[in-house]
């Protein structure tokens, strides 16, 4: 049985299409070596020819699915090399989200790729798609075993064969995306994360450990938030007027403790620093999960948490989070995590925005009228959203630039000015939430660190970048002051403030003894 046209034509267009791939992935940032182990060339070639198989398969048009599976392989570097600018970090497979939250949270995602961007990728895949289709005609014969149909089946065997040589042997990870990329590359990195994704989140959590024994006193109210981007920006330029962060430095003065927080995530990734602060686990021990700890969680996976182990000691636990639910499948995780209450975006109204997100006053009152409600202690976790960026979308108004600087910043400092104007307005919540907990008849204490630094490409350009530490403070209501400042990590924060508050027995390495 002589070979046809066809069957040729679909291996031709897979070789010519798998050879596009390699000069694709030279153009991501970082770029991946070519010098790799022979498994993680298998496994590229063998997932690019499975897509093609596929895709030629389903159209009967082999050029075009060829030309398909290299703009999504070009898509992906492009979302790989926005995502290292922006984060400093390459596209990992536990980011598959972005492109459904993209949908869902266009003013999220898309503005870090470029709207112009976006939208040529855009135009380029209709365009493709309507010369697929018009500009290749299917052969007559798609399913003859001499024509298509018998080169499909060659091309599917051979990425069979490839993915069982890749995994012949298991290549190794160190869950530092920009080692794993570079030593792997981009296709192979994808499919060893990806496969890592099904291992189970087994850590033990401190919270798990924690006697259940209730201490002496009324217990206090606790109330902790996680300030959406917020650090202390004035050491990157002296011409920020101080009174920017004023409560905030009243708040550090009068502090139990403070300091520097190290954080697992740089410009985004809050879920990151928020498992860390509600799980009390480090990110070297939370393997591939450490990019998303919240799959794991919401697919099943028990944890002790902050919320849990005061839930245990009759604490009701509330937490408040301006934006839809379902964002990080929050909606799931957080029942799993024993909130008893989780109010989110529909517990306020369009009249509550800053800007495009709900401002921190906001979130202030939300958090009072909750306390002004308890008829015991309550326990008060607030994610906030108003300094959430893209900051470029914004605008300066007129008058920011005498309101913020003493000295008119630099061209190309935009971003930093909207910073600071809603920076202003966190450092006011602050203010606000310190006169709540002050006339609250019942003891109180209070948690205030940033999740990560925002996310300024050009303002680090001109004043260089931070190190991505943020700030962090624990204040009581009616205690002395004798504030120490220490460094310490973001999962060792919550389980710190409750000795420090007196909640669990024990007092932090370095920190003055809470009062009893």
């Amino acid at each position: 049985m002589a070979l046809e046209t066809a069957f040729v034509s679909v291996l031709a267009a897979s070789l010519a299409g798998l050879v596009l791939s390699v000069a694709i992935e030279r153009w991501m940032t970082p770029r991946p070596l070519l010098a790799r182990p022979w498994a993680s060339w298998a496994l590229h070639g063998g997932l690019w020819l499975l897509a093609d198989a596929i895709l030629t398969l389903i159209l009967g048009r082999p050029r075009f699915a060829a030309a398909a599976v290299s703009a999504f392989l070009l898509m992906l570097v492009l979302v790989n090399n926005a995502k290292v600018k922006a984060l400093r970090e390459p596209f990992v497979f536990q980011d598959y989200e972005y492109f459904t939250d993209a949908i869902l949270h266009p003013r999220l995602y898309i503005p870090f790729l470029g709207w112009w961007k976006f939208l040529g990728a855009a135009a380029g895949f209709v365009l493709a798609v309507t010369i697929g289709l018009w500009g290749e005609a299917a052969p007559a014969r798609r399913f003859a075993w001499s024509g298509q149909l018998g080169g499909i089946v060659v091309t599917f065997a051979g990425s069979m064969l490839l993915l069982l040589a890749g995994n012949r042997k298991t290549l190794p990870l160190i869950f530092e995306p920009v080692r794993d990329v570079c030593a792997l590359g981009l296709l192979a990195s994808l499919w060893r994360y990806a496969q890592e994704e099904s291992a189970p989140l087994a850590v033990a959590s401190p919270f798990g450990f924690l006697p259940a024994g209730r201490p002496e006193g009324d217990l206090p109210h606790l109330v902790a938030v996680q300030s959406e981007s917020f650090f202390d920006p004035r050491s990157l330029y002296p011409g920020i007027r101080p009174e920017v962060l004023a409560g905030f430095d009243r708040l550090r003065a009068d502090s139990a403790a403070h300091g520097k927080l190290k954080v697992p995530a740089w410009g985004a990734n809050t879920v990151r620093t928020e498992f860390a602060f509600l799980s009390g686990i480090g990110e070297d021990r939370l393997g591939v999960h450490r990019f998303n700890p919240y799959h794991a969680v919401a697919a099943g996976c028990d944890v002790p948490s902050l919320a849990s182990c005061l839930k245990r000691l009759g604490y009701r636990t509330v937490c408040i989070h301006p934006y839809p639910a379902s964002f990080y499948q929050r909606d799931r995780v957080y029942p799993r995590l024993d909130f008893d209450v989780f109010l989110d975006l529909r517990a306020f109204d369009d009249s509550m925005r800053l800007g495009p997100y709900i401002g921190d006053a906001a979130v202030a009152d939300k958090i009072g009228t909750v306390l002004s409600e308890a008829h015991g202690p309550v326990f008060i976790f607030a994610i906030t959203m108003e300094n959430h960026g893209p900051l470029h979308l914004e605008r300066v108004a007129p008058s920011d630039i005498d309101e913020l600087y003493t000295k008119p910043p630099p061209s190309g400092c935009d971003d930093l000015t909207i910073y600071l104007r809603h920076l202003r307005n966190a450092d006011r919540m602050i203010s606000k939430l310190r006169l709540t907990l002050e006339q609250c008849e019942h003891p109180a204490n209070l948690c205030w660190f940033g999740d990560h630094v925002p996310i300024m490409p050009k303002v680090y350009e001109i004043f260089g970048a931070p190190h991505g530490e943020v700030e962090y403070v624990f204040w009581a209501k009616r205690r002395a002051g004798c504030p120490e400042e220490r460094r310490i990590h973001a999962h060792d924060l919550a389980l710190d403030w409750l000795r420090v508050a007196g909640v669990v027995p024990g007092d932090p390495s370095g920190y003055c003894p809470a009062s009893k």
